[in-house]
C-alpha cells in the first residue's frame, strides 16, 4: 500500500552519516564495507536498530537473541538495513539490590545508542519487569520512530497437576515452608514446575503489566503483549514488528504522534481495568513527564473509581494467568470491554486507530475477560491514599487484599532495615498480634537505594502458625506486581529524606481508611514536630560510580523515580549530532 507523505531517501536521518561524499561518508561507508556490507545495503534504506536486552542470565528473555532474527527478516523483506544494538538486560531475578535501581540507566542507554547511531527507527526488545519502561523512556525522548516488541508472558506453571502462577504461587507456598508444611523434595519440585519456558511471569505482574501499558499507549503491533513466548504466533509478531519498523520511519510515525495525553488516560484506564502491577503508577507517571504530560497519582485515583477489575488474572483474579487472556481475546478483548471509557481516536504503531483494531476484536471466554456486571472488584486496582504519614501519596491494591483490612486501627510494629524487619519475623516468640501494622521504612528510592520489591513484608512466623495468611504492611518501598495481601506502599516523601515515615515509633497507632483514601498515624502535631527536631541526616547509600550519581539525582515515587535531568521539562531538546 502506498504511504501518504513518505519521507525521502535524503530525509532519512541516517543520510547523514552514509550519503554525504566527504571525508567522513567516506570513513562510515569504509568500515560498513569492512563488515562486509555493501552500498546496495544502505543506499536508500532506513537504518533499523534492534535494540536487544537479551543477556545469559535473564531468563525472561532468553528467546530475544532468537527472536532479533525474525525481527531482522522481516526489515530486509521491506527494505530497510537491521542493526542489533545490545542494551543493559536488567534480568529482575539476579539484579542486587534491585532492577529499578538501573532503570534509569536502560533509559539513558536505548536514548543515547539512538541519538549516537545512525538509526532512523528502532524496534525495542525486551519485556521484564524494568526493561519496558526503561526502553521506552529512552526511546520518547530520542524521538525517532519505534515500535516495543514484548517478550510475552511464559507458560502456566505445574506441580501435581495444579497450575502454578509465578511469583503469586512462590508467596503463598514459601509461607506454607515456613510452617513446616512442606518437604525439601517438594519445595525443589515447585523451584522447577513454576516457570518452565522462558518469557516473563504469567501473572498480572509488573512484566504483564508494563507490557500492556505499552501495547495500549501504542507502542506495540496491536495485542502483541499477550501473546506467550513460547508460541509460533510470537514469532510471526516478530517478524511483522521488523516490517512495520520499516513503514513507520518513511512514516514518520514519531512518538510525539502516538502519546497524547489521551493514550496516557487511556493506558490508566486499562490498567485499573487489568488489576495491574502497583509498580505502573511510578513507571506511567515517568513515562507521561518524557512524553510532556503531567500524570500524576490523582489521574490513577479517579480512574480507580470508575473502572472495575474485568481481568480475572491472578493475583487479582482467582484462577486465570496470561496464557489463558491471551486465548480469551487478550488485550484487543479487554479493549472492547472498556471501549466506552477509552478514547477511540488514539494512534498505535500499526497506522491504525484504536477504533479500528477494536473492529476486529473479541471475546471468547467471558470468564477470564470479565463483562462489567460481574467484574472481579467493582473499582480499579489501585487506590492512593494521602495523610499525615503520607503527605504526597501512597497506593495500595485493595482487590489484592483482605476486605476486613481496608478499614483498620493498629498499633505500629516498626523496622528499620529489612534486615532487623526479618530477624524479627523470623523470631517465633514476636511480640505481635494480627491487629499490628507491620512498617518498614529506609526503603524508598534513596534509602533502599532504589526502591527495592520489599513492600510485601513477610508475616511473623508466629502469626503464620497460626493460620493469620495477611496483615496490614506499610513501607517506603514497592513490591513485586505478582504480589498480594494488605499491603501499603510508595510512601512520600520517603523515611530517608525525613518523610513523616520517618517519626513513627513502635506502639503509635496507625488508622487506614481506604474507601475514605486515608492513612494516618493518631499522634499528635505538636509530638510529630518535636520528633522532627531530633531527626539526624541519614547517610548517603554511595560515595561514588553511578550510584552516586543516581542518589543525586533520583525523584520520589509520586513523581516516578525518573532523574530530574532527564525529564522534558527539563531543559531545551538535544539536537541532531555533530558529523565532521
Amino acid at each position: 500500500m502506498a504511504i501518504k507523505n513518505r519521507k525521502s531517501p535524503q530525509e532519512l536521518r541516517s543520510a547523514r552519516w552514509f550519503a554525504n561524499d566527504d571525508l567522513r561518508g567516506f570513513g562510515h561507508r569504509s568500515r560498513a564495507m569492512q563488515m562486509g556490507y555493501t552500498p546496495e545495503d544502505w543506499r536508500e534504506r532506513p537504518v533499523i536498530a534492534m535494540i536487544n536486552t537479551w543477556s545469559d542470565i535473564n531468563p525472561c528473555h532468553a528467546h530475544l537473541r532468537e527472536r532479533a532474527k525474525w525481527v531482522q527478516r522481516g526489515i530486509l523483506q521491506e527494505g530497510g538495513w537491521p542493526i542489533e544494538l545490545p542494551a543493559l538486560s536488567l534480568a529482575e531475578n539476579y539484579v542486587k539490590p534491585t532492577t529499578m535501581l538501573y532503570r534509569n540507566f536502560l533509559a539513558m542507554e536505548t536514548e543515547e545508542l539512538i541519538r549516537s547511531h545512525p538509526i532512523d527507527g528502532a524496534v525495542l526488545l525486551g519485556g521484564c519487569d524494568k526493561t519496558t519502561p526503561g526502553l521506552v523512556l529512552g526511546a520518547i525522548s530520542a524521538g525517532v520512530p519505534f515500535i516495543f516488541l514484548p517478550a510475552g508472558p511464559m507458560l502456566r506453571g505445574n506441580w501435581k497437576g495444579n497450575v502454578l502462577g509465578s511469583g503469586s504461587d512462590t508467596w503463598k507456598f514459601w509461607d506454607e515452608r515456613r510452617a513446616g508444611k512442606i518437604s525439601d523434595r517438594e519445595w525443589t519440585e515447585i523451584e522447577g514446575g513454576i516457570a518452565r519456558s522462558y518469557g516473563h511471569c504469567m501473572t498480572m505482574g509488573t512484566a504483564s503489566t508494563m507490557t500492556a501499558i505499552t501495547d495500549t499507549l501504542g507502542l506495540c503491533l496491536p495485542g502483541a503483549s499477550s501473546i506467550p513466548a513460547p508460541d509460533s504466533a510470537h514469532q510471526r509478531m516478530s517478524a511483522n514488528v521488523g516490517r512495520r519498523a520499516v513503514h513507520m520511519v518513511w512514516e514518520n510515525l514519531t512518538p510525539n504522534r502516538i502519546l497524547t495525553r489521551s493514550a496516557f488516560d487511556n493506558a490508566i484506564i486499562v490498567a485499573m481495568a487489568m488489576g495491574c502491577s502497583t509498580n505502573a503508577v511510578i513507571h506511567l507517571i515517568a513515562m507521561g513527564r518524557r512524553a510532556g504530560h503531567d500524570v500524576t497519582l490523582n489521574d490513577f485515583d479517579a480512574a480507580s473509581r470508575t473502572t472495575p477489575v474485568l481481568a480475572n488474572i491472578r493475583p487479582s483474579g482467582d484462577q486465570y494467568l496470561m496464557e489463558d487472556f491471551f486465548y480469551a481475546g487478550g488485550l484487543p478483548g479487554l479493549w472492547l470491554r472498556l471501549e466506552d471509557q477509552l478514547d477511540k481516536s488514539c494512534l498505535m504503531a500499526s497506522g491504525e486507530t484504536l477504533a479500528e483494531v477494536l473492529t476486529r476484536s473479541e471475546v471468547y471466554n467471558d470468564d477470564v475477560i470479565r463483562k462489567r456486571e460481574t467484574a472481579i472488584y467493582p473499582n480499579g486496582a489501585l487506590a492512593v491514599l494521602t495523610g499525615n504519614l503520607a503527605p504526597n501519596g501512597c497506593v495500595i491494591k485493595p482487590s489484592a487484599c483482605s476486605a476486613h483490612l481496608q478499614v483498620h486501627t493498629g498499633p505500629a510494629l516498626v523496622f528499620d532495615s529489612y534486615l532487623e524487619m526479618k530477624k524479627a519475623t523470623d523470631d517465633p516468640n514476636l511480640d505481635v498480634t494480627s491487629e499490628h501494622i507491620l512498617v518498614l521504612r529506609n526503603a524508598g528510592p534513596l534509602g533502599g537505594p532504589g526502591m527495592p520489591e520489599w513492600g510485601m513484608l513477610p508475616i511473623p512466623i508466629r502469626l503464620v502458625r497460626e493460620g493469620v495468611r495477611d496483615m496490614l504492611r506499610l513501607s517506603d518501598a514497592r513490591m513485586s506486581g505478582t504480589s498480594y495481601g494488605a499491603c501499603i506502599l510508595h510512601v512520600a516523601p520517603e523515611a530517608h529524606i525525613g518523610g513523616p515515615l520517618a517519626l513513627v515509633k513502635t506502639g503509635d497507632l496507625i488508622s487506614v481508611n481506604v474507601p475514605k483514601r486515608q492513612i494516618n498515624m493518631q499522634v499528635s502535631k505538636a509530638e510529630l514536630q518535636r520528633r522532627q527536631k531530633t531527626l539526624k541526616p541519614a547517610k548517603p547509600r554511595f560515595e561514588r560510580g553511578y550510584g552516586w550519581l543516581a542518589m543525586q539525582h533520583i525523584k520520589q515515587a509520586n513523581e516516578g523515580c525518573d532523574f530530574d535531568y532527564l525529564e522534558t521539562n527539563f531543559g531545551a531538546a538535544i539536537g541532531e549530532p555533530d558529523i565532521f
